[in-house]
């Protein structure tokens, strides 16, 4: 099950997915951690303030990605059709979260237990600058999220862009929960209603998460205006604090009540049922409406005509057995 992190940026939404990534990890669950944020410090973060990549980047390696993802297409011609909002296909590689996994053995990081993973998209380099968006960068999650065949058990966490960004594609429909990390502020709490405004006409599922929650007035200040969207709090943390400073932390010294959130969190996604029809219809309004947009013309043929509905049926009768 997927779950994105978003938030004002200096909310903690970085700090709250690398904390929720290593939660995961050290319970032995499958897991595909994804740094899809313009600043690119979740794999720090995760990993120790040494973290070096070993694997392309997503977002440069692009070319690479497709010809994976092509796979056998008995649909697509060459990879110059597979857009960033293109869906699977009948013979298009899937991706699953186990060791063999082309794409992830290709893009990802390993952990020390079996099943588990990291990738990243890429920051910008001075070609970038003044020259692209960073969307060009993070269409390799759309894809790769596109072609994910993930199970009821798996944890696929992404860290976002900062605040209502991700509604500038169509990232945002691709998750089966959306934590929004909320400071008690004004200001962070703008981003909230703003996330919730622009994702109310979606099936989205949104909690929030409450960060550096310091007193029962920080608390009463995220219920009031958070309601039952509120899933739980983080306190101001000693071990998050040591961390930030690059010192080694064990998540069995995290205080218990940070703890408990991250649990909490947790058994909330995995307690989600996805519709996987409903998901497919999401992404094939979203790619039409790209095809007609810019999509067409980038691909030159019509790439609305290549949703192959047979691969949605045949998902379904695998999903179902």
């Amino acid at each position: 099950m997927r779950m994105a992190f978003v938030g004002k940026g200096g909310s903690g939404k970085t700090t709250l997915c690398s904390m929720m990534v290593r939660y995961a990890q050290q319970k032995g669950l499958p897991l595909l951690a994804i740094d899809a944020d313009i600043n690119q410090h979740l794999g720090e973060a995760v990993f120790g303030a040494d973290y070096q990549s070993q694997k392309p980047d997503l977002g440069t390696e692009l070319a690479q990605l497709k010809t994976l993802l092509l796979g056998k297409s008995t649909v697509l011609n060459s990879t110059s059709e597979m857009v960033k909002t293109m869906l699977p296909t009948q013979g298009s590689h899937l991706v699953t979260l186990s060791e063999s996994d082309a794409v992830l053995s290709t893009f990802a990081e390993k952990f020390d237990k079996p099943n588990q993973h990291f990738m990243h998209v890429c920051g910008f380099d001075e070609t970038d600058i003044g020259t692209k968006c960073f969307h060009a960068k993070t269409g390799a999650v759309e894809l790769v999220l596109n072609h994910l065949v993930d199970d009821q058990n798996d944890v696929v966490a992404v860290d976002m862009t900062a605040g209502a960004d991700a509604f500038a594609s169509w990232l945002f429909t691709r998750f089966d929960v959306t934590f929004i990390v909320v400071e008690p502020t004004l200001k962070s709490l703008s981003v909230y209603k703003q996330y919730k405004e622009y994702a109310k006409d979606y099936p989205l599922t949104i909690k929030v998460i409450g960060n550096k929650i310091a007193d029962a007035d920080d608390l009463e200040f995220l219920q009031a205006h958070c309601g039952d969207d509120l899933i739980g709090t983080v306190t101001h943390s000693k071990w998050v604090k040591r961390a930030k400073k690059g010192l080694p932390q064990v998540m069995a010294d995290l205080e218990p009540q940070n703890a408990e959130t991250l649990e909490r969190a947790l058994s909330f996604l995995q307690s989600q049922k996805r519709d996987w029809t409903q998901y497919w219809d999401m992404g094939a309004e979203f790619h039409t409406k790209n095809a007609v947009s810019w999509a067409n013309e980038a691909a030159g043929r019509d790439v609305a005509s290549l949703i192959d509905m047979d691969f949605l049926l045949s998902l379904n009768a695998a999903k179902a057995a």
